[in-house]
């Protein structure tokens, strides 16, 4: 190839690589910019307005109403147990009987001395009457008068002091019968048929009952929440509205408190060391489930207030407390840091922070941050916390 020949296909291919380096710069060119996303939409509800009760959390512990330790008050040997350990008992049940023998006999034994006394004083009595008929004629002496008047009033005094005998003898042989002075549950025996109870200077134990409807929950109230109580609801301890003011408790493995009483009691001074206040609720224990020594979760009400609420789904929390996004009239987000209060179902309570004419995101708060523009979609309220 000659040297011209060269050159034109030099100067062709360099045309060649400029125009096929200028696609890429004329598609770029014309290629349109991308369009921003649209704002995400999100849930929006305003808040409710209603009233709402306001409790003193607590916790406390159940304690039978009343605990009777059941004892020997006659010595002799146990004879016989009617009870089964654990069970629940009527008043007046017969538990256990001591060895009666020897005890009617000495009730029959003072029941006799009874009927000696009275013939006596019947004697004395008829012979104290003749004596006295026969003084005024001289046919008797005054000193046999005053004997018989002494006779008769020693008899009088004898007959009492045997009657006071037979009854505590009558006493005794009741005494070994040991029956339940109310109605509860009784503990396991303490002693079995065969053994010398009651024998020694102290009764023996023969075993423990409890009275456990109704039932008592003791709990602790702070000096803070005392006052509230007080200003609130004008009680004051030791008054009589004190014994309708409602109380309501849950157990473990209960949900929220569904028991129901009320106050009972209330110390009558604060302790200086832990500064709070003891009190008691009374509640119905009916079935006997709850046990004496429970743990229990309280809930005392204190007032009753208009409130703002709003799903709790919406109440977000950080290292600066607990917020709430609302959006304003630009559909813009907003952070509205607020005070929160009890719950009231699925809704929180907002004590501060927030109005009741603003828009709040009820969900979606993962895609909605403060600044940015949203699409708001009104919720039905109604339909928010069941």
């Amino acid at each position: 190839m000659d040297r011209k020949k060269r050159k034109t296909l030099m100067k062709a291919a360099a045309v060649m690589v400029f125009v096929f380096c200028l696609f890429p710069f004329a598609g770029c060119k014309g290629k349109k910019p991308q369009a921003p996303p649209p704002p995400p939409r999100v849930s929006v509800i305003q808040p409710q307005q209603r009233q709402v009760t306001y409790y003193l959390e607590l916790t406390g512990n159940t304690q039978a109403v009343n605990t009777v330790q059941l004892v020997a008050r006659v010595s002799g040997y146990l004879d016989k147990v009617f009870f089964h350990d654990g069970q629940m008992v009527k008043k007046g049940q017969l538990l256990f009987l001591i060895q009666q023998d020897s005890y009617i006999d000495s009730l029959k034994q003072a029941e006799g001395q009874v009927l000696v006394q009275k013939a006596q004083l019947r004697y004395a009595q008829s012979q104290f009457t003749r004596y006295s008929n026969l003084l005024p004629a001289k046919a008797a002496a005054q000193s046999d008068v005053d004997n018989w008047r002494y006779q008769r009033d020693s008899a009088e005094a004898n007959l009492k002091t045997a009657l006071a005998n037979e009854e505590s003898a009558r006493l005794n042989l009741g005494y070994t019968r040991v029956t339940a002075p109310l109605d509860g549950r009784i503990d396991r025996r303490l002693q079995d048929p065969g053994n010398l109870v009651g024998s020694s200077s102290s009764n023996t134990n023969l075993a423990q009952m409890s009275q456990i409807d109704p039932i008592y929950v003791y709990f602790n109230v702070s000096d803070t929440d005392l006052a509230r109580l007080m200003k609130s609801t004008n009680w004051t301890p030791g008054t009589s509205n004190a014994a309708r003011w409602p109380v309501f408790a849950g157990l473990t493995g209960e949900d929220d408190y569904p028991r129901s009483g009320h106050l009972d009691f209330a110390s009558i001074s604060v302790s200086p060391t832990t500064g709070t206040l003891l009190m008691r609720g009374i509640f119905s224990n009916a079935a006997g489930k709850i046990m004496p020594g429970l743990y229990a979760r309280v809930h005392v009400p204190v007032e009753t207030r208009v409130a703002l609420l709003i799903p709790a789904t919406a109440v977000g929390n950080d290292q600066q407390g607990s917020y709430v996004f609302a959006v304003n009239a630009q559909d813009v987000v907003e952070r509205r840091n607020v005070k929160t209060g009890p719950l009231e179902g699925g809704l929180r309570v907002i004590e501060e922070g927030l109005a009741a004419n603003e828009r709040v995101i009820a969900s979606a708060l993962l895609k909605a941050r403060p600044g940015s523009r949203v699409v708001p979609e009104r919720e039905n309220p109604a339909t928010k916390g069941n």
